[in-house]
């Protein structure tokens, strides 16, 4: 285990956490963390997860400023839940849009794992974009890319990067259970957390 991926987990964990609890901290964090863990896995052979990380970096400034722009007067960050059918779409479009990069990693690269490693990287997109919109419903994409992710990183001989997805598992529970509670006070016309 090299010092790098040492630092891109500690900062990865960080940026869940700070994602949990609603802060606009998560995004440096997540710059830094992403950044870093890119060179680990582009250096793995895993491409779909090293181009995914050059994408959260663009993700993680669109968050930035998307979440800055929807703060209330306490510095709480606003969240809510996505209709049904937005949801199908989203599922749908992830699912193609995976399976499509998938192939065309298969066919053009000697990445370990294609499809495995593209469905995770397909729906890491759509969780990243999900939570730069605030919608509660990223949380669910986040923990099954955490559960895939785990025997992927073990496969790979990647211990450290597997165990901090078991702890970005744990973070995902917490950090949807926290947002669930946060909009039911919203709803209830709550502000403070």
């Amino acid at each position: 285990m090299g010092s790098i991926e040492c630092i891109a987990t500690l900062l990865g964990l960080a940026c869940v956490a700070l994602a949990a609890r609603r802060s606009l901290w998560t995004f440096p964090c997540g710059i830094a963390s992403v950044t870093l863990l890119g060179i680990v896995v582009f250096e793995a052979r895993l491409y779909s997860d090293a181009l995914l990380q050059a994408f959260f970096v663009v993700a993680n400034v669109y968050g930035w400023l998307n979440w800055s722009r929807s703060t209330d007067a306490e510095g709480a960050v606003s969240v809510k839940h996505m209709p049904a059918s937005m949801r199908l779409r989203w599922l749908a479009g992830t699912l193609v849009a995976s399976l499509v990069w998938a192939a065309f990693v298969h066919r053009f690269t000697d990445a370990s794992y294609p499809i495995w490693d593209a469905l995770i990287a397909g729906t890491s997109v759509a969780a990243q974009l999900l939570m730069a919109r605030r919608r509660i419903e990223h949380w669910w994409l986040w923990i099954a890319v955490d559960v895939a992710s785990v025997p992927l990183y073990l496969a790979k001989q990647l211990y450290l990067f597997a165990a901090l997805y078991l702890l970005y598992l744990a973070l995902s529970v917490w950090g949807l259970i926290d947002w669930r509670r946060a909009a039911r006070r919203a709803a209830r016309g709550i502000v403070t957390d």
